[in-house]
């Protein structure tokens, strides 16, 4: 072997044992009982509304019949749902229950912790040195591009800034006066509850993210505490140009996991008989609708819905 390259790959194994130390890979991950494989399985299935096998190993690159033992553990755990492909009945769709929710929630808290704790651990320009750096990594070592491949999207969920809040308040007013028909009405009544969460703010028990789609806004969704043991998630939302990525079940899932992370005993919500979508990702995680009434409002003729879950 080339001397040079000879100290390039012991360079680059050095990196490799200092990273893995760092991000506690040579420990039990997440101090769970599964693998780092089984983890990242979950994720894939967890941010997906539905998959298949095959898809999920070559997003991962993983061996067949290695996969398929990870999901018979998953389905002895009863943490997987099946169903026949509409367009190839001999293909199966993979999706998690809310039983696979529930297990892979603190775990993802568990790694955005640890990933919290190290990055604080930096001074704010040696923080932002390694993510700069980390993408250049991860530029260098992407596969050559295909000509007729589309270009990645890079999806991310961040905290609110200045001018986000009106951002929200204008995507309710649009999206649903054009998709159902709603009057101003119901912009108004975003506009207050928007307006109550940032006037009462509490920082240890709500939280507020926005999903961005290759830089743009495109969604947003909030915890805001109406009791002691119990949070409501409110204002999920997600732009047409979004959809079908799994972002609305990723805000969902972040959501759940910040709630179950501060103690909350129980999540409730409030929407619509029909917005079908909002309900199958509520439904999926074991929300349970406990009321439902008619009312006229915005404009229409409605149903009320009331959605529960336990957290604890």
């Amino acid at each position: 072997m080339d001397e040079v390259i000879a100290e390039q790959v012991k360079a680059l194994r050095a990196f490799n044992r200092s990273y893995t130390r760092h991000i506690g890979l040579l420990e039990p991950y997440l101090d769970s009982a599964l693998s780092l494989t089984e983890v990242r399985v979950l994720y894939e299935l967890a941010h997906r509304d539905q998959s298949s096998a095959s898809e999920i190993g070559r997003e991962l690159g993983l061996d067949g019949g290695y996969l398929s033992r990870i999901l018979k553990r998953f389905d002895a755990r009863g943490w997987l749902a099946r169903s026949s492909s509409a367009l190839d009945a001999r293909q199966q769709l993979l999706r998690l229950t809310p039983a696979g929710h529930a297990a892979f929630a603190p775990l993802q808290q568990k790694s955005r912790d640890a990933a919290r704790a190290l990055l604080q651990g930096l001074p704010a320009g040696a923080r932002v040195d390694l993510v700069e750096a980390m993408a250049q990594v991860q530029r260098l070592l992407a596969p050559p591009a295909v000509a007729a491949a589309p270009r990645p999207r890079t999806a991310v969920l961040r905290e609110p800034r200045p001018g986000d809040m009106g951002w929200v308040v204008q995507q309710h007013g649009e999206i649903y006066a054009r998709e159902y028909g709603w009057d101003a009405r119901f912009e108004a009544l975003v506009a207050d509850i928007a307006a109550r969460f940032v006037r009462g703010f509490q920082p240890g028990w709500e939280r507020c993210w926005i999903a961005e789609l290759d830089g743009q806004r495109v969604g947003s969704v909030f915890v805001a505490r109406k009791s002691a043991r119990v949070a409501q998630l409110r204002m999920l939302i997600l732009a047409p140009a979004a959809r079908g990525m799994g972002l609305g079940a990723r805000l969902t899932d972040e959501s759940l996991a910040f709630a179950r992370a501060k103690g909350y005993r129980k999540m409730v919500l409030w929407t619509n008989s029909c917005l079908t979508a909002a309900r199958g990702i509520y439904a999926a995680r074991g929300f349970v609708r406990t009321k439902s009434a008619p009312y006229e409002d915005f404009g229409q003729s409605l149903v009320g819905e009331t959605w529960e879950l336990k957290l604890q």
